[in-house]
């Protein structure tokens, strides 16, 4: 698998750039307004204009239309693989400065890439002679992050590696291809930690169940989104099982695999949210003890909170404005008034944000905090024994972690930054050497390490100690795999494709890794235990093979009443619906495939006609309607009835809104600037839809009532006004 970056960079010379070929890939300017695809290998997009800026992109299916995400910065990297086409379309000038060509790495961890470099000498050029082809060799990284000196003042020593493996070496696992993110939790119930990961590189989510003896299973793999970059394993339907709810990074959606109770999972139920959603976490946020979902956005700049339903679906989401390209999110009580606040990384305007909870699962503005360069990573935990949680970031471009210790009411004081290796992007706080202080864990990307910096005991923190792990590690988690009562360190490495476990040697140092292969581009991994085998099993989101891969772990809901969650997923470019059966034993049989209309974009699995079988409900963004297929009753659905909404509908929900008890439909018309609600007509069928007006290009519906009146109020996202709109019943 190639991988490819381009960057790119606006200028004002002129107002398109022509068609040009590089090698295999087209790229076509001079377009404008919202266009459709006129071939499954090509992509339109469409421009939005904020202060002449424009970023990232994903290739896209025949006739559908998406967007350019926007951001504020002069220079965009554009990330994705061979055989896609992308089209420009022209609202500013846009040219190609270079691309890099990377090779796929097959061989050691501490294997350098060899990049080669094509440059597009001309904007305006239409000919493949205006790419020049050169070859060259690199031992160091390279990032997407650009880098600027911190303004911090405090410092510690420089790190070192680390001569005697405190910890033991490493055990590699093999994975899916560009494992980004890891989570361990016993999704099996053997009271084994799991490995989760997500596998942005192959699209997958794998699961590692444990072995028992601190080494795990070969992965198995789920299908989920585009790109899978974060996980977060939680049980969000109340049966005691953890359920594996995945960030689809490229597919613009959050994915939710119910367990089935045997270490398996369903197929994924997707959620639309904003755009290149990055970072998940699952905390009930509006006390009404239903764990909900909150996802930062880096495309559209935002924070959405979908709120449980109760029986593990969720609302549309609300968004909340942020920083620029938010990257991680953690949602934590800051200022002990009971609620869980939001905090989040903001990447680009080097500012960590922090949203009170209002109380009622809203939440206040963001307020910012001036960090480091490039902060990807953010954890909250009280570091320093005052019970009040403190924030620790992991800063990418300036190669430190920073501590905001809490001053007790919610505001943060300056962060102490501590050097680390090249490049951190993902952090954890753990107490590694039993003195009930948590010390702190990073991932360091660019020097292919993880770091462990132990607590004094104050807040303060001693120099890094760091430790060989695989090529280009994106994601870490710590938690005890081998039941000796230490918590052990388990990475997910992108570059080479695997999840690395350092077993803790109880002072605090661990043992060299063992690695575990899982799917392409694992990107983010959770543990839990999925197969009820008292042991933790891993779940892995694989990107670029479509799949979630489970060493054990994943789910939905159960459509055939036999008590063990099922998997439904819609297939945006396959125009269907799969049904995936939980087989029992941590397996799934293979998927039965239900034609729906063109490009079914949402989905929820809700009974809508009171016969205690919960039915499919789509929407189908090619062909402006939304599709309802009645459940049998033994896990096989009818063939789909539709109801014409409106313009491009891309999300669906099912909510009673009229007070019959009897569920309706509630959907979002990205095309024609309004929303569509179907009334239940009491026998699974429903009513034409009525209109109601709201902003330019609604992406997003929750329905929640905000008003405390006891009738469900609909709120909608806004994407073409950056607004949001309340209907209030009357």
């Amino acid at each position: 698998m190639f991988r490819i970056i381009f960057i790119l960079s606006l200028f004002s010379v002129c107002n398109s750039i022509l068609i040009t070929k590089i090698q295999n890939i087209i790229i076509v300017g001079n377009m404008y307004n919202n266009l459709f695809n006129v071939t499954e290998d090509q992509c339109i997009c469409e421009m939005i204009k904020v202060n002449d800026s424009i970023s990232a992109l994903n290739y896209f299916s025949t006739n559908q239309t998406c967007q350019l995400y926007r951001s504020n910065i002069s220079t965009i990297y554009v990330e994705y693989y061979l055989n896609s086409t992308i089209i420009f379309l022209n609202q500013s000038s846009i040219t190609i400065l270079n691309i890099l060509e990377y090779q796929p790495i097959t061989s050691s961890a501490t294997s350098s890439a060899t990049p080669t470099a094509i440059t597009l000498t001309s904007p305006s050029s239409t000919s493949p002679s205006a790419i020049s082809t050169s070859t060259t060799t690199s031992s160091s990284s390279t990032t997407s992050w650009s880098t600027s000196t911190s303004t911090s003042t405090s410092t510690t020593t420089s790190p070192t590696i680390s001569a005697c493996n405190s910890f033991l070496n490493q055990a590699t696992y093999p994975v899916a291809f560009n494992p980004y993110s890891v989570a361990v939790v016993d999704v099996n119930s053997d009271n084994k930690p799991d490995i989760i990961v997500a596998n942005s590189g192959s699209h997958t989510v794998g699961v590692l169940l444990n072995a028992g003896t601190g080494t795990f299973n070969a992965q198995t793999s789920y299908p989920v989104g585009s790109q899978p970059y974060s996980l977060a394993v939680v049980d969000v339907n109340s049966d005691s099982k953890p359920d594996i709810i995945v960030a689809n990074t490229g597919s613009n959606n959050v994915g939710v695999l119910l367990n089935t109770g045997s270490g398996t999972f369903n197929t994924q139920t997707t959620y639309s949210v904003g755009s290149s959603p990055y970072s998940v976490a699952v905390v009930d946020v509006n006390s009404d003890s239903k764990p909900d979902i909150i996802v930062a956005n880096t495309g559209s700049n935002n924070v959405g909170v979908l709120l449980n339903t109760g029986n593990g679906t969720f609302s549309a989401q609300t968004n909340y404005s942020v920083g620029t390209f938010p990257i991680s999110v953690a949602v934590v009580d800051v200022n002990s008034d009971n609620k869980p606040d939001i905090i989040i990384a903001n990447t680009f305007s080097f500012t960590v944000g922090v949203l009170l909870n209002t109380g009622s699962g809203t939440f206040n503005a963001q307020t910012t905090y001036t960090i480091g360069t490039n902060p990807r990573s953010v954890a909250v935990v009280d570091v320093n024994s005052d019970n009040k949680p403190d924030i620790i970031v992991a800063n990418t471009g300036s190669n430190t972690t920073g501590v905001l210790l809490n001053t007790g009411s919610g505001p943060f004081n300056a962060q102490i930054i501590y050097s680390v290796n090249t490049n951190p992007v993902s952090v954890a706080v753990v107490d590694v050497n039993s003195d009930n202080k948590p010390d702190i864990i990073v991932a360091n990307t660019g020097s292919n390490t993880t770091g462990v910096l132990l607590n004094t005991g104050s807040g303060t923190f001693n120099a890094e100690t760091t430790y060989q792990v695989g090529f280009d590690p994106r994601s870490v988690a710590v938690v005890d795999v081998n039941s000796d009562n230490k918590p052990d360190i388990i990475v997910a490495n992108s570059g080479s494709n695997t999840v690395d476990i350092l077993l803790n040697t109880g002072t605090g140092t661990f043992n060299a890794q063992a690695s575990y292969s899982v799917g392409s581009l694992p990107y983010s991994v959770a543990v839990v235990d999925v197969n009820s085998g008292n042991k933790p099993d891993i779940v892995v989101a694989n990107t670029y093979s479509f799949t979630v891969g489970v060493l054990l772990d994943a789910a939905v809901a159960d459509v055939n009443s036999d008590n063990k969650p099922d998997i439904v997923v819609a297939n945006y470019a396959g125009n269907t619906v799969s049904v995936l059966f939980n087989a029992g034993s941590g397996t799934f049989n293979s998927q039965t495939n239900y034609s729906v209309s063109y490009y079914p974009w949402s989905v929820t699995v809700v009974d809508v006609n009171s016969d205690n079988k919960p039915d499919i409900v789509v929407a189908n963004y090619g062909s402006n309607n939304v599709g309802v297929l009645l459940n049998i009753g033994n896990g096989t659905f009818n063939v789909q009835t539709t109801y014409s909404v409106g313009i491009y509908p891309v999300s669906v929900a099912v909510v009673d809104v009229n007070s019959d008890n009897k569920p309706d439909i509630i959907v979002a018309n990205y095309g024609s600037n309004n929303v569509g609600v179907l009334l239940n007509a009491g026998n699974g069928t429903f009513s034409a839809q009525t209109t109601y007006s709201v902003g330019t290009n609604p992406v997003s519906v929750a329905i929640v009532d905000v008003n405390s009146d006891n009738k469900p109020d609909i709120i909608v996202a806004n994407s073409g006004s950056n607004t949001v709109s309340v209907l209030l019943p009357c």
